[in-house]
């Protein structure tokens, strides 16, 4: 079997409730689309049960596969764990609540084949996309929270925490492996590090809807995520990235080898 041309990943912790149901949409998606792709969920230490429903649905699908991280990592570590093991041509990442429709996912295809290296989606470039509106305090927080991202970092996007973006495989490879933020605020950082190594960076409108039960606390986690901006920034002007980049030097390198088949893994073969 060859490898495929797409890849799908879902970060997923504590997601029992809606598992399956996202599991359905995104696989009916694939097989109306007929798309050569294969879905990865990366359990993020879950509690519930949500690897052992996946496993369940695996029996059935042969290119859906589970990873899991050694403990609850975060979002960032989940993403870049799941990205840096994706075989597809293409990687893509979408949120377990699949705010953004899986069908969304061709608008980012298209980006890819027209020339980006890397689509992101957007819920503020379009707002009439938006099915379901946030609460006003979560779009004042969140517009708040941008704007002070396109000041201190220098990113000219619209929105960079929608939780659906695709890269080609060979610029996920480097942008994932130079990531140090896991949790919350690892979109601006790979954002901040694609535009470092000039990847081409288009961003998409999206549909979109709320999801009321988003465990994300602009109070605690907002905060959070400024701390780690200001990581960021302090990374940049230290030259952490730009030595890291040196050191990778022929970056053709630090590219996985596509692979067959992805099964579920212990923690101990996982951990970095």
């Amino acid at each position: 079997m060859s490898h495929p041309q797409l890849s799908i990943v879902i970060p997923a912790y504590n997601e029992a409730a809606r598992i399956e149901i996202t599991l359905d949409r995104v696989l009916t998606c694939v097989a109306l689309r007929a798309w050569d792709a294969e879905v990865l969920v990366i359990d993020d230490g879950s509690t519930d049960g949500t690897s052992a429903i996946v496993e369940r649905w695996m029996d059935r699908h042969s290119r859906l596969h589970l990873i899991q991280n050694p403990g609850n990592r975060g979002k960032g570590y989940s993403v870049r764990n799941g990205l840096l093991q994706a075989a597809g041509d293409i990687v893509l990442f979408t949120d377990a609540d699949l705010s953004a429709p899986m069908e969304e996912a061709d608008l980012l295809l298209h980006a890819i084949s027209r020339g980006a290296d890397v689509a992101i989606g957007s819920r503020w470039l379009e707002r009439g996309r938006q099915t379901i509106h946030q609460p006003l305090y979560r779009q004042f927080f969140g517009r708040c929270f941008n704007a002070i991202t396109r000041s201190v970092m220098g990113l000219p996007f619209a929105d960079t925490q929608c939780g659906f973006k695709a890269f080609r495989r060979p610029a996920a490879q480097v942008i994932f492996r130079l990531q140090r933020i896991e949790r919350w605020g690892f979109d601006p950082e790979i954002l901040f590090i694609a535009r470092k190594l000039r990847f081409a960076i288009v961003e998409v409108p999206v549909t979109w809807g709320h999801d009321e039960r988003s465990r994300l606390s602009y109070l605690k986690d907002g905060l959070k995520m400024l701390e780690e901006m200001a990581v960021i920034r302090w990374n940049s002007l230290a030259g952490r990235y730009d030595e890291a980049i040196a050191a990778m030097k022929d970056t053709s390198a630090m590219v996985t080898a596509p692979t067959e088949h992805i099964v579920k893994a212990s923690p101990r073969t996982l951990q970095r």
